[in-house]
C-alpha cells in the first residue's frame, strides 16, 4: 500500500510550471493506468482513494476545483506517473517538491480502536485478506466442540473487531461512489461478513457466553464504540437464542396465561383504538409469536453487529461530555441504514434494523426511519390504521400494518440497558446491571411507553440466566 504521510497537490502536476497551461501528457498517463487519487475533506478530514476517471467523467478538471475536498497523489504514485512520463516523451517537467502534505497522525475514529487507523491505510484486497482470516479462525472454532473458551475469546473479539472497523471503513470509502459500483466495491466484504455472522450464530447458540466470559471478551477488545459493538452483537445474538428456546419450556404459555394481568394495559396505551377486551398476544405479535428461522436469525445478527455503523462521523459527541444534540445523535441511525441499503447488498434487515434500533415505539424521545415513512404514509392515507405492535418480517413493517420491528424492539433494550451500565461512559456515572433494569422499567415502559413490555421481561430472565452461568 502507498505511504500517505507525504502527497502533493494534483493541480500541481497536472500544470506546467510557470502558468504554462495543462500537462497534456500527464493527464493522458492518469486516464490510461486510471492512477487513484487521494482524496481528502479539509472540513471533515475524511480521506479515500478514488480512480481518475471515475472522478474525471464525474466533472472533468475536477482538479481545478477549489473546494472542501483536496485531490492529491501520493509518491510512489507520482513515481511511477513520472517514469511513465519519461519513456513517452524523454523528459518530467516536474519534481517531488515542496508542496507535500502530511497527514496528520491520528485515528479519524478513536471510538474504533488503534486499528482503525492501520485498516485504513489498507487496500480492498487487503481488506478482504483480513477479514477471510479472521472468518476462518471463527468457522474452524463453530465447527469443533472441543475449542477452549480462551481461544473462542480470542476468535470473537478479533473477528467481531476486524468486520465492523472493515465494515465502516470501505461504507466511508464508496458514499461518493454511484449505487451499483459500490455494492459491487463492497460484495466480497459482505459476503465474508455474512458467512462470519453465521459462525458466530452457531458458537453463541451453544449457550457458551457466561456473563464472565463476555466481560473478559470486552476487555481484550479495543476501543469504546467497538467495544459497544462487541457487547451489543453478542447479547442480540443469545438473546435471539434465549428466545426461540422459550418455545421448548412453558414460557410461552405462562406469557399468554398472565398476558391480562400483566400486559394489556401497556398495550392498549400503545392500540388505545382497540377495545382492552381484544388486546392480546395476536395483537401484540402479527401472526402470533413464533421462534426465529435461521435465515432470519442471521439477517438480524448482521444488524446488529451494523447498528452503529453510521456512529464513527460524530465519535467525539459520542465519546464525550457536550450537551444533549438531537441532530447529531439522530444522524447515526440515517447514516448507517442509507449506507447499508444503498451501498451494499446486505440483507434488507440488517439495513432496517440499523435504521429503527431507536425509534421507541413512536414516542417523541425516539428517531429513525421509520416514524419519517409514516408520516409521509398517512399524508397519503391519513385513515390509517395500525391495530398490531411488532412484526417478524419487514413487509408487514414497511408496509405500515405495525407499530414496530421485532430485531429493532430487541436492539433498542439491550442498547440502552449496554449505554446505562457501560463503564467507560464519561458523561454519567454507570449503573448496575439491576439498577439500570430498574430505570428502564421505571422510564422506558411505565412512565414512556418507549421498549416493549414483553421483550423487556424476557430480557431481564435472560440476563438472570447469563449471569447464573
Amino acid at each position: 500500500m502507498a505511504d500517505l504521510k507525504m502527497t502533493m497537490p494534483l493541480s500541481e502536476i497536472l500544470l506546467l510550471p510557470g502558468g504554462k497551461g495543462i500537462n497534456q501528457n500527464f493527464i493522458d498517463i492518469m486516464k490510461e493506468d486510471d492512477i487513484p487519487v487521494f482524496c481528502i475533506n479539509e472540513k471533515t478530514n475524511k480521506k479515500r482513494f478514488l480512480s481518475y476517471n471515475f472522478l474525471n467523467n464525474n466533472k472533468e478538471r475536477f482538479w481545478l476545483e477549489n473546494g472542501d475536498v483536496g485531490f492529491y497523489l501520493v509518491e510512489n504514485c507520482f513515481n511511477m506517473l513520472k517514469e511513465k512520463a519519461i519513456k513517452k516523451t524523454g523528459s518530467c517537467p516536474i519534481e517531488w517538491g515542496a508542496s507535500q502534505k502530511t497527514e496528520k497522525e491520528t485515528n479519524p475514529a478513536p471510538g474504533f480502536g488503534d486499528e482503525y487507523k492501520v485498516i485504513s491505510k489498507l487496500s480492498s484486497e487487503e481488506k478482504v485478506s483480513l477479514l477471510s482470516k479472521s472468518f476462518n479462525m471463527l468457522y474452524g472454532h463453530a465447527n469443533q466442540k472441543t475449542s477452549g473458551k480462551s481461544a473462542v475469546v480470542k476468535a470473537f473479539v478479533d473477528s467481531t473487531k476486524d468486520a465492523a472497523v472493515v465494515n465502516h471503513v470501505a461504507l466511508e470509502e464508496v458514499m461518493e461512489l454511484a449505487d451499483e459500483e459500490a455494492k459491487k466495491h463492497t460484495q466480497r466484504m459482505v459476503n465474508i461478513t455474512g458467512e462470519m455472522v453465521k459462525s458466530s450464530v452457531k458458537l453463541i447458540t451453544r449457550d457458551i457466553f457466561s456473563n464472565e466470559l463476555m466481560n473478559v471478551l470486552v476487555k481484550q477488545s479495543n476501543g469504546t464504540i467497538i467495544q459497544h459493538i462487541t457487547r451489543v452483537y453478542l447479547n442480540g445474538i443469545a438473546y435471539i437464542a434465549h428466545y426461540n428456546n422459550l418455545f421448548s419450556s412453558s414460557a410461552i404459555q405462562k406469557i399468554r396465561a398472565s398476558f391480562k394481568s400483566n400486559y394489556s394495559m401497556f398495550y392498549h396505551k400503545l392500540l388505545p383504538h382497540i377495545n382492552i377486551n381484544e388486546i392480546n398476544l395476536e395483537r401484540v405479535f402479527y401472526g402470533g409469536m413464533k421462534p426465529i428461522p435461521p435465515e432470519m436469525f442471521s439477517n438480524w445478527a448482521i444488524g446488529f453487529l451494523l447498528h452503529d455503523i453510521g456512529k464513527a462521523d460524530a465519535i467525539e459527541y459520542h465519546e464525550g461530555e457536550k450537551r444533549y444534540d438531537r441532530d447529531i445523535v439522530s444522524a447515526h441511525v440515517n447514516t448507517g441504514y442509507k449506507s447499508i441499503m444503498t451501498k451494499t447488498n446486505y440483507p434488507v434487515e440488517a439495513g432496517l434494523i440499523a435504521g429503527f434500533h431507536h425509534e421507541y415505539y413512536g414516542d417523541p424521545d425516539g428517531y429513525g426511519y421509520y416514524r419519517t415513512g409514516l408520516e409521509q404514509y398517512k399524508k397519503q392515507k391519513p385513515d390509517l390504521s395500525q391495530n398490531y405492535c411488532i412484526a417478524y418480517e419487514y413487509k408487514p413493517v414497511m408496509d405500515y400494518k405495525v407499530l414496530g420491528y421485532f430485531p429493532a424492539k430487541v436492539l433498542e433494550i439491550i442498547d440502552v440497558f449496554d449505554s446505562l451500565t457501560d463503564l467507560n461512559r464519561v458523561y454519567r456515572k454507570s449503573m448496575t446491571p439491576n439498577e439500570a433494569l430498574d430505570f428502564m422499567r421505571q422510564n422506558f415502559i411505565f412512565k414512556k411507553q418507549k421498549v416493549d413490555m414483553i421483550l423487556f421481561d424476557i430480557f431481564r430472565d435472560f440476563l438472570k440466566k447469563k449471569m447464573r452461568t
